[in-house]
């Protein structure tokens, strides 16, 4: 009992070293929690969403770009005798600003497959959806929100078009979880959806319910015999889990960025608690040699460092909860900038997330605890009693601790080397350098303080030569402050860099690729990276525009395939402008003929990647005709999608696909016709559809606003790293200012004024934001190199350039200096004002 009195005693003196403590764990715990909680929600309501709308189907039956022939089902219907059946069309429209998916069904088919599309509870809800033109369903919720009741008429957008739609009545989910995934779902008769969408007898899918084993196959080779080519199946979750595995390499690289903020949370656990033993030596001293056991103690200093585990953990999660919403908020605008359009309704706060969040903080500051308190029950109590032990023994492990950090360092370059470890494998190899090159921050502490003297003695004096040995003497306690700082700074300069190169990548990719002076395409969004074809009335009038410009046409499609599926980009480009093109391998004056012929496709660089093939391979496609081979004439830079591309040419397109519809269009001003000039001949041909033109310069910009918003959230967790680190910078010196008050009073005793006392602290804490910074310039270009050349290229498979500015470098100085500064402002302060008199008393 008096062992636990004279702890609690101990914290109760200090409680803001306690305080420090416990906010270094909650904010690691918080980043942590917040992300995972970002992540979960985006993923799970995709998932949630996708399942919910394909119900009890255990296979799809999926076409080419322009879908499914209605015959199709009418035979699976009539002459095989399936049941378990139903057609369906989806497509996207736009609610006031708000992405909804559309889906039209055949109520009569549902049953078997979905329960929402087929429960009517109010009369006449069938009969108008069925006839009245523009009918919908939609989740009561969703109408609340739009202040709409039934019966109400409402606006849409539709492949750029405005249409009127009819609220016909409510969407009965049986369930919370299924409503909650069809918060942004309209559906519709099927014959409503072919009209809206412009797709009169195309199906986008049958859905199937096929029994497991034999009697499955058995079902499945007959539905097989009457499919048209270009037709297949597909099990139900693949296009979930295809988009699933699209993201995956995102969410974790978000991931690991939050738990480089706990690694950083983590040196200021350990940080507190080697303080705590420290400032305790005398006690926990007179303690042992009172007859209090080894594992009294230990167990002593474990329970206190899991109280504040436990105390961090609970603030942290709350602040997680907090900090998630808006964290989802950024990671659902750049899925539906680089992937797909999905919209998250709330971000629940999962209980996997809670219980990852708790173990991870709880059992890190046990883990940084373990090793203060061995150190304090190690020793014996002689031992314990001198501070100058403390610090001869630290300086004794310092060569070994450099040998096993070098040690790590080439162990983590193995892991790096090694490719197929893939991401996680680049992750790994990563934090072993960075824990590597924190064990060899001790001796650079001691080489460069060794260095400073003689440089700073003849500027700052006797107060300058005693901050540099004050460094170098509480190597205990500033070398663990300082690799703390120096794993935070070189986290913002490695992804610095990063996305300084790949902004700077992108920009020049854009140059090749972006040639011509307008563009135009729908101004729908809703299918995310694929838009509606554009009216074909509307192409044709910009086609006579071609003795004035030379006019490009492009499609982009999506082929399902039961692996994910395959983006196809066809684009009618001259030989002037195939020849531009970002080639990563292959002579485009070689290429040219072939491609234009439609004997031969290009690859993206992350196509050629994830799939390993290359010029001399080829790629199948599913086509109007049946599955085709297109030989692989080259490769290209694509910074567009990490799932990658095969670019054909329109021809082959057209021939291979029966799909002579456009998404795009690009015009290039002949016969020296200003930009301008021909940006408003488009305008006039356009006359007022709804489709998006825009110059070269404004698509490029748009682009980059993309990209900038894509890597928001890789700023933010940078900054909250960052404060991590500050935190732990504040504790130290805090700490410091306890432990050395005695030290200082003899200081002010002998006749140093307050002024030089803050002096003193002072130019510590600049040497520590110094050294610091120095010490994270070699580790942040390392972090740098890693980030590009192996985890982005596992990640996403892209090439990205690798660029240092000095600016970024004198930057990350700065900030190293300037947060070591500002925390040492107060602790500096309060050492200054102490009473010299109070501070030479013995503690009680």
């Amino acid at each position: 009992m008096i062992l636990w009195r004279a702890g609690m005693r101990n914290v109760m003196r200090h409680p803001w070293l306690a305080v420090l403590a416990v906010l270094g764990v909650a904010l690691g715990v918080a980043v942590v929690t917040a992300v995972d909680r970002a992540n979960e929600s985006a993923q799970r309501a995709f998932r949630i969403a996708a399942e919910t709308v394909a119900g009890r189907a255990t296979h799809q039956i999926v076409g080419g770009p322009t879908g499914l022939p209605e015959e199709l089902y009418r035979r699976i219907r009539v002459e095989l005798r399936l049941r378990g059946a139903a057609p369906v069309v989806t497509g996207h429209l736009q609610l006031s600003g708000v992405t909804f998916q559309l889906i039209g069904i055949d109520p009569f088919s549902e049953p078997p497959i979905r329960s929402f599309s087929s429960r009517f509870t109010d009369k006449g809800v069938l009969t108008d959806l069925m006839t009245r033109p523009g009918a919908v369903l939609m989740l009561r919720e969703a109408a609340a929100e739009r202040r709409l009741t039934r019966a109400a008429r409402f606006p849409a957008a539709i492949a750029g078009a405005k249409r009127e739609l009819h609220l016909a009545g409510f969407l009965e989910p049986p369930d919370r979880v299924s409503r909650a995934a069809l918060a942004s779902v309209l559906v519709c008769d099927i014959a409503t959806a072919q009209e809206l969408l412009g797709q009169a007898g195309r199906l986008s899918r049958i859905d199937l319910v096929v029994p497991e084993g034999e009697g499955g196959e058995l079902v499945l080779g007959q539905v097989r015999s009457v499919l048209p080519a270009g037709a297949g199946i597909v099990p139900a979750g693949a296009k979930a889990g295809a988009l699933d595995r699209l993201t995956r390499a995102f969410r974790l690289n978000l991931t690991a960025m939050s738990l480089l903020a706990l690694v950083v949370g983590m040196f200021l656990i350990y940080n507190t608690m080697t303080f705590s033993v420290i400032r305790r030596r005398r006690l926990i001293g007179m303690l042992r040699a009172l007859g209090v056991s080894r594992a009294e103690v230990f167990t002593m200093i474990c329970v206190e460092a899991l109280i504040i585990g436990v105390a961090g953990t609970l603030v942290g999660l709350f602040a997680g909860f907090l900090l998630g919403s808006e964290l989802t908020r950024l990671v659902t605008r750049t899925i539906n900038d680089l992937y797909f359009v999905t919209e998250v309704r709330g971000a629940p706060l999962l209980p996997g997330t809670l219980v990852k969040g708790a173990l991870l903080g709880v059992v890190a500051t046990l883990a940084a605890a373990v090793p203060a308190a061995l150190e304090a029950t190690s020793a014996p109590p002689r031992a314990v009693l001198s501070r100058s032990v403390v610090e001869s023994r630290q300086r004794r492990r310092v060569p070994r601790a450099a040998a096993f950090g070098a040690f790590l360092l080439l162990v983590g370059g193995a892991l790096l080397l090694f490719e197929r470890g893939g991401i996680v494998g680049g992750f790994a190899g990563l934090f072993v350098l960075i824990i590597g090159y924190t064990l060899l921050v001790p001796a650079a502490v001691l080489l460069i303080t060794s260095l400073l003297l003689p440089v700073v003695t003849p500027f700052l004096g006797s107060i300058g030569r005693m901050a540099a040995r004050g460094v170098a003497a509480s190597l205990s306690r500033t070398g663990v402050a300082t690799a703390a700082l120096v794993v935070a700074v070189a986290a913002g300069i490695g992804v610095g860099i990063m996305v300084g190169g790949f902004r700077l990548t992108v920009q020049n990719w854009l140059q090749d690729w972006l040639q011509a002076d307008i563009y135009l395409t729908s101004t729908d969004r809703g299918g995310g990276r694929y838009r509606p074809p554009l009216d074909p009335a509307l192409v044709r009038r910009l086609l006579s525009l071609r003795d004035k410009a030379q006019v490009t046409l492009s499609r982009r499609v999506l082929i399902e395939g039961a692996h994910g599926g395959t983006e196809i980009f066809s684009v009618d480009a001259p030989e002037r402008t195939f020849a531009r093109y970002p080639f990563k391998k292959g002579d485009p004056a070689q290429i040219w003929g072939r491609y234009s012929r439609g004997e031969a496709v290009l690859v993206s660089e992350p196509y050629s990647y994830r799939h390993q093939v290359g010029p001399g391979d080829s790629v199948t496609l599913r086509t109007a005709r049946g599955p085709k081979r297109f030989p692989i004439a080259g490769i290209i830079y694509d910074y567009g999608s990490d799932a990658g591309i095969v670019i054909m040419s329109r021809r082959a397109y057209v021939d291979n696909f029966n799909d002579e519809s456009v998404d795009g269009m690009s015009f290039t001003a002949l016969n020296g016709m200003q930009p301008e000039q021909l940006r408003t001949m488009v305008l006039e041909q356009v006359r007022g559809e709804e489709v998006t033109v825009i110059s070269n310069g404004e698509l490029r910009r748009a682009t980059v606003e993309i990209f900038d918003r894509t890597f928001a959230i890789t700023g933010v967790l940078r900054m909250l790293t960052m404060l991590v680190a500050f935190v732990g910078i504040l504790s130290a010196l805090m700490a410091m200012q306890v432990e050395r008050a005695r030290e200082l009073a003899v200081m002010r005793a002998v006749g140093l004024t307050p002024g030089q006392v803050w002096g003193v602290i002072c130019g510590e804490t600049a040497i520590i934001g110094t050294i610091a910074g120095v010490l994270s310039l070699p580790l942040g270009i390392i972090e740098a190199l890693v980030l590009i050349y192996v985890i982005n290229l596992r990640s996403f498979g892209w090439t990205m350039q690798f660029a240092v500015t000095p600016g970024e470098l004198a930057e990350a100085l700065l900030l190293s200096l300037s947060a070591a500064l500002i925390a040492g402002i107060y602790p500096s302060l309060r050492i200054a004002r102490t009473s010299p008199a109070l501070a030479l008393k013995e503690e009680d």
